[in-house]
């Protein structure tokens, strides 16, 4: 079995790229894919880059060039929930788009406005959350090609979809996924609120992501012993 691993970051997946064994590279369509084992498990780590887009077209590169059969997605996400807080993570039962007309998109396969985790990976990944001491629920994902950072859009998000967080890759990389019949899951370690603060702190400050990625890294990394 082959596991891809995405992130939309270096950061969300450089970690991960250290701990592979017998690695070999190579990049393809301006993504670099790092093949080899991790924890006994062939898998290949690649940073797709932000985006619908940019995720969309990694999975499908992941599906049909390196053979993934399973789809993992790490990285982090703006809060939009009480129950879970900075640090937390939020692993995608059900992942939406907020600025898409998914009626529409609905018309073509996988034919659904909504997209939902693997029940066998949410598991598997709820489970490694527990081994490594981290708060995490089964919730739901809101994604689109915007960063949420002020009160406004937040809310109007909100409104439109409740989602438990908010991020920029996630349901496009679950409708490619659907649509190859592969299953996938989304793991979001929180690292702010989506709102102002959110904004100052990862953009303006260019705050460090560090410790929420070694969290994600702990619990991908476990995860993939177990699977």
């Amino acid at each position: 079995m082959i596991i891809g691993i995405m992130g939309a970051m270096p950061d969300e997946v450089d970690q991960l790229c250290a701990k592979l064994e017998q690695v070999t590279k190579e990049t393809y369509a301006g993504v670099e894919y790092h093949q080899g084992m991790l924890n006994g498990r062939q898998v290949i780590v690649c940073c797709a880059g932000m985006g619908k887009a940019n995720a969309a077209s990694t999975v499908q590169v992941l599906i049909t060039k390196y053979g993934a059969e399973k789809i993992i997605f790490s990285g982090i996400a703006g809060n939009m929930t009480s129950k879970i807080g900075i640090g937390d993570v939020c692993v995608g039962e059900t992942v939406v788009y907020h600025d898409a007309q998914n009626d529409m998109i609905a018309q073509s396969a996988p034919f659904t406005a909504e997209y939902h985790g693997d029940p066998a990976l949410v598991k598997a990944a709820l489970d490694a959350c527990n081994a490594c001491g981290v708060k995490a629920i089964a919730g739901k994902i809101a994604t689109g090609d915007l960063f949420v950072g002020d009160a406004a859009t937040k809310k109007a998000i909100e409104d439109k979809c409740q989602p438990d967080c908010v991020e920029m890759e996630g349901a496009a990389v679950s409708q490619v996924a659907a649509r190859n019949g592969v299953p996938c899951v989304i793991l979001r370690a929180m690292s702010d609120n989506a709102d102002e603060s959110g904004y100052e702190v990862l953009v303006v400050k260019k705050f460090s992501i560090g410790e929420y990625i070694k969290t994600a890294t702990a619990i991908v990394a476990n995860m993939i012993e177990a699977l």
